[in-house]
């Protein structure tokens, strides 16, 4: 007996399974996005708590440099130099008598606010600090905050 079928026979499929689509539904899509919200939220936070240390860690290191021009400033041309610190604006200037050797504007380069215990410092001719009392300042941007200490002898740290 010899086979009998068509040679072209096809494959028939029940009623359900050609009208199944493929795809997501509503509720799957919106816990996919609030799962997405609440990922892209946490690293939004994270990255301006880092741009905020990065700032202030950048002003931090421009001070530092400031009171080194100063103090270079002073035993170069053995003067006096003094760094005027205005809070109000964050900006520190060195000032040597009538010159203005630099003006470091940090308030508005790096986004800082600034407190201070003393509104100048002074360097004398050989190089060490003019005055009797220490300098703290506190840079400030969001949370994070770093503190320049200046002894009364003119030395800088962090």
């Amino acid at each position: 007996m010899a086979n009998t079928a068509p040679a072209d026979c096809t494959l028939l499929l029940s009623s359900t399974e050609g009208n199944m689509r493929r795809g997501a539904t509503l509720s799957e899509l919106v816990i996919v996005l609030a799962i997405i919200g609440v990922i892209v939220t946490i690293g939004i936070t994270r990255l301006g708590a880092m741009r905020d240390r990065l700032s202030v860690k950048a002003a931090a290191q421009e001070t530092l440099a400031t009171f080194a021009l100063a103090r270079r400033w002073s035993l170069s041309r053995a003067t006096r130099t003094a760094i005027a610190i205005d809070t109000a604006s964050a900006a520190l200037m060195v000032r040597s008598y009538a010159d203005t050797v630099a003006l470091r504007r940090l308030g508005s380069t790096h986004g800082v606010s600034m407190a201070a215990t003393r509104d100048s410092m002074a360097y004398a001719p050989n190089g060490l600090g003019y005055g009797a009392s220490n300098l703290s300042l506190v840079l400030r941007r969001g949370r994070a905050a770093e503190t320049v200490f200046v002894s009364r002898l003119g030395r800088v740290r962090r």
